[in-house]
This record gives C-alpha cells, structure tokens and sequence, in this order.
C-alpha cells in the first residue's frame, strides 16, 4: 500500500476586505471568461470571418450572464429542485455553491443565439469560435472546485499512489477526480479545438467545431463521472449512470449530429 496523500487545507477565499470576499471560485470563472474574450476576438477574424472584435467585446456581457445565470438555474432544476422550492431565496445564493456545467453551456447557448439574431452573426459560426475557448474556464473551474476540496471522487484503490483524503470525504483514500476532469474537460479538449480550429477547411464548416467541443466533452464528463463520487442527495441512477453521465448524452447526441451536418453542408464562402 502506498501513503495515502493529505488534501491540502487551501483557503477558499483569495483575499477579503471587510464583507466583500473573492474566492477561487469567482476567479477561475472571470479568468475563464477574460481569455475567452481575447482569444475570439482573434478567432472571428479568421478566414472566414464571422464577426469583428467590438461584436465579441459586446457579448462578454452577454457570456457572463449566459453563464452565471445559465449555470445557477441548472444546478437548481437539474440536481435539487425540491430544495430550492421549499426555499426559493436560496435560489440567488450562489456564494454557497452549486453551479451545473450543463446548465450553464444552455445559458451561453441562448445568449449566442439572441446575440447573433440581433447582429446579423452566423450563429455556428460565431458558436464554433466560444467552442474552442470554452474549456479553458471549465479546467479552471475544475481546478477551483479541488482548492475548495469539494466534488471529490469515488474510493481510489489501494495501490493509486496519488489517492487523496478529503476534509470532508471521511477516513477514505479517494480519487482526486477534480484533477482528472481538470485535465480531460480542459486541457485535452481545449488542445482538441484548437487543433481543429487552425484548419481553414475546419472552420469553414460551421457547426463543425462545436460539434466536436460537444462530443468531447460528453465524452470527458461521462468517463470522469466513473471517477467522481455522486452527490449524496441523487446517488446513483439507473443503470448506476450519474445525473452528469445523464445529461451528457444529449449533448453528444447533439454533437454528433452537427459534425455530420458540418460535413455534409458547404463550406462558407464557396
């Protein structure tokens, strides 16, 4: 048996001054969505371009509430709805936790479809460019919800050398799932995109490079989900499938039917 690894007590809080605290949660979703913006004001200039840097500098606005508002309301309706009808106050909470992935891509997903009928925007094509950053907010946000020790994975075998015990995980060594989705959901998937995202031919093909953003990351979540222990008020579902693995299918479903629809359709400008 290897040593079992301690959770470092990181302090959720960066720094306060008086009532007004930020947290490293608050940072990786603003750091997220900063180098977002500058990178899809390069982005939407390329060939062929779909929107000018001020349009992208606008949306930010829109992105952000897309994804706050997007991910609190999905977190409510997708994993406690009960809860937050007995307390609908708790509803604007957000400092206490509780945002959904899936919730919020839908808040992002309207937000751009709004955003674009009001500009005269080729929705793909501008959804293709945010495809290619967005994994780089939810590796951070991965990596904000292991400083704040929370979302941790299931019982790690005996002989996992990085196996982890969390504060609030009891006396069992755990996978640090935290990490691994940090790595699948961010790292490797932002590489994926942006890989994709320097073909002329690729980004031609509207939908195409969200298609793929979609596809990879149902099918990061749906493997990180084997890792991560399920939230003590769902548990398990049917088939011992997590309400992540569950909502991801859609989204690959969606995936797939956009690369095949990018493939089929003719490219932009020919």
């Amino acid at each position: 048996m290897f040593p079992v690894l301690m959770f470092p007590q990181f302090d959720p809080v960066i720094v306060q001054f008086g009532p007004l605290a930020i947290r490293w949660y608050a940072l990786a979703y603003i750091t997220g969505l900063l180098i977002g913006w500058r990178m899809v004001r390069h982005l939407v200039q390329r060939v062929p371009a779909v929107a000018t840097p001020l349009q992208v500098d606008d949306f930010l606005t829109w992105a952000t509430l897309g994804v706050v508002l997007g991910g609190r309301l999905g977190y409510v309706l997708f994993y406690q709805p009960e809860r937050f009808l007995a307390h609908p106050s708790e509803i604007v909470a957000v400092w206490q936790g509780g945002m959904s992935f899936h919730g919020g891509m839908l808040g992002v997903s309207i937000a751009v479809l709004w955003f674009c009928r009001r500009n005269a925007i080729p929705i793909l094509g501008f959804a293709d460019r945010i495809a290619v950053v967005a994994p780089i907010g939810l590796g951070l946000g991965r990596i904000a919800n292991f400083i704040n020790g929370e979302l941790w994975g299931r019982a790690a075998p005996d002989w996992l050398p990085w196996a982890m015990i969390f504060p609030t995980g009891g006396p069992v060594p755990r996978h640090p799932s935290q990490i691994y989705e940090a790595l699948m959901e961010g790292l490797l998937l932002f590489c994926l995109t942006f890989y994709f995202s320097r073909s002329d031919a690729v980004r031609a093909r509207f939908g195409m490079l969200t298609g793929i953003f979609l596809c990879g990351y149902a099918v990061a979540r749906i493997v990180g989900e084997h890792f991560r222990e399920p939230d003590a008020f769902l548990g398990f579902l049917a088939f011992g499938t997590t309400m992540g693995q569950l909502l991801s299918l859609p989204m690959l479903a969606a995936g797939i039917w956009l690369v095949l629809r990018a493939r089929k359709a003719p490219p932009a400008g020919a």
